[in-house]
């Protein structure tokens, strides 16, 4: 590009200069939605995981056979469950932690033995940290995800939970 006279020259300079620094702005900011959006969906995925390994240990403890119930040894009876002529499974697939995005969990034994939970092993702060109602009630003002237990415990015998 050629310019007429010399200080036409630093007028377009100074444009084009103008015109990267406000694409980078913008870039910047799309970058910093982008990132909300992913700690978003990974916080979800973290939910719906630990939800997942709460309700299968669950099933577990409440289809083993006889009268006393007990906690899976490991996470991996959760995928076969060989207490049954016919394996169960209680789980499709091990998850992988969404939010360190490797496989293994924290456990919360059972004080019976056995595991009653897991939690995320990360120790970021989590993005959303009030408005859990209901069975999340449990995750408000959480300082990290480590502090995120999805557990299952049982229910008193003759409790009659259908009216809640």
């Amino acid at each position: 590009m050629r310019c007429g006279r010399p200080p036409d020259c630093g007028f377009v300079l100074i444009g084009m200069l103008m015109l990267v620094m406000l694409s980078g702005l913008v870039m910047a900011q799309a970058s910093m939605r982008w990132h909300t959006q992913v700690l978003r969906e990974r916080e979800a995925e973290l939910i719906k995981v630990g939800l997942a390994y709460r309700d299968a240990i669950g099933r577990y403890y409440n289809q083993t056979p006889g009268v006393v119930k007990t906690f899976p040894p490991t996470l991996e009876a959760l995928q076969e469950d060989s207490r049954f002529p016919t394996a169960r499974r209680h789980l499709r697939k091990p998850y992988v932690d969404p939010i360190t995005q490797r496989e293994g969990w924290g456990i919360v034994e059972a004080p019976s033995g056995g595991i009653m939970g897991i939690y995320s092993l990360s120790d970021k702060p989590p993005f959303k940290t009030k408005g859990y109602r209901g069975e999340l009630q449990h995750l408000n003002d959480k300082r990290y995800y480590g502090e995120w237990y999805f557990v299952y415990l049982p229910q008193p015998l003759g409790l009659n939970t259908s009216g809640m």
